[in-house]
């Protein structure tokens, strides 16, 4: 699939290309991840915190199985610095949580935010676009704190609030599975959309400075979501249903929509939203190349990202480590640095900027 801008590749390396752009990856699953695996650093994925054994996440969930424990984390600092992300939005999906949502987000932060002050030379928690710009000047990485299922505010627009105060800025409506808020895209054949909730919920997210997230939710849900807000928002972690016909997936009637809302499409790694037998049989690195190419094509170069999705299932790259392939696939393929740059974060800074500050 070949890209239609006329703009050509400088002589500038792909590696000091990725160095210099701001780099960011609109979602992982990696605090979860940390937490069960005993509360591994974020800083050292072979130093675990005795002293933090005990938590919700780690009653609730227990530790990971033997086969994603011999994976290993995907995405922490180390790995951040080896890739070159400036900054990523590291979700906690509450969905497992069975009635315990509000505790298990609330769990996950505490863990993460004493992570963060234990490596703060490293590593710091951006609520407005200005943050990541400085992290980026000044060496460090910038993370945004995010829920995936809106299940989290046990419909309260109030907790809604305290979550906005502790730094969350970002959520997504649904999993799977309907909540509250919406239907999710496993019962969209039910022709479910936002509820009331859902409505007041995105509405207070544009009021209080949040981007909404789109990825999970039911179609119905997506234009509902379309239609009320006043901000842009993002599907952090979707890939093209052309491509690979999955609910998770958004149609070219869904991609040109969000475009026109000024919002963007992160493309995720997840083998099985790549391709149709993904789930069985790992697809090339072209594949997901593909996908990058489709949606700039359909949406337009403004409106495309990138969402791992790592330590949530986005193994087509083995870690952060890899990230740069992206930037070297699109190269390859003939995208301008400016194209590079858009994809490689500055779509998702533009938009962060514009719902968050």
């Amino acid at each position: 699939m070949e890209q239609t801008n006329s703009q050509t590749r400088s002589d500038t390396p792909i590696s000091a290309l990725h160095e210099e752009s701001i780099v960011i990856d609109s979602h992982n699953d990696a605090i979860v991840a940390h937490i069960r695996r005993g509360n591994v650093s974020l800083a050292d994925e072979n130093v675990q915190n005795p002293t933090a054994s005990v938590s919700t996440i780690a009653y609730l969930r227990g530790p990971v199985p033997p086969e994603e424990e011999a994976i290993g984390i995907q995405l922490n600092i180390p790995k951040m610095r080896q890739g070159g992300i400036d900054a990523a939005f590291f979700a906690v999906d509450v969905t497992r949580a069975w009635k315990n949502h509000l505790a298990y987000a609330m769990d996950a932060f505490g863990w993460f935010d004493a992570e963060v002050a234990a490596n703060a030379a490293d590593i710091c928690i951006a609520r407005q676009a200005k943050d990541i710009r400085e992290a980026k000047a000044a060496g460090k990485l910038a993370a945004v704190l995010v829920i995936e299922n809106s299940e989290a505010v046990e419909r309260s627009l109030h907790i809604l609030r305290s979550l906005y105060m502790l730094g969350v800025r970002s959520i997504g409506l649904t999993h799977n599975l309907n909540t509250w808020a919406s239907a999710g895209n496993d019962e969209e054949d039910l022709g479910g959309g936002l509820t009331r909730f859902g409505m007041a919920l995105v509405k207070e997210m544009n009021h209080l400075g949040m981007l909404v997230d789109v990825s999970h939710i039911s179609e119905r849900g997506f234009w509902d979501v379309l239609e009320i807000s006043e901000h842009p928002v993002i599907a952090s972690h979707s890939n093209c249903k052309t491509l690979c016909r999955h609910s998770r997936n958004l149609s070219n009637e869904q991609l040109k929509a969000l475009a026109a809302n000024g919002g963007v499409v992160g493309i995720t790694f997840v083998p099985g939203f790549i391709t149709t037998d993904g789930w069985t049989k790992m697809p090339p690195l072209a594949q997901l190349l593909n996908h990058f190419a489709y949606a700039i094509d359909i949406a337009g170069i403004d409106h495309v990202g990138i969402g791992s999705d790592f330590d949530g299932g986005g193994d087509l790259l083995k870690d952060a480590g890899e990230f740069i392939k992206i930037a070297e696939g699109l190269s390859e393929r003939g995208y301008s640095d400016e194209d590079i740059r858009k994809v490689l974060g500055e779509n998702h800074l533009r938009v962060f900027e514009a719902a968050c500050g």
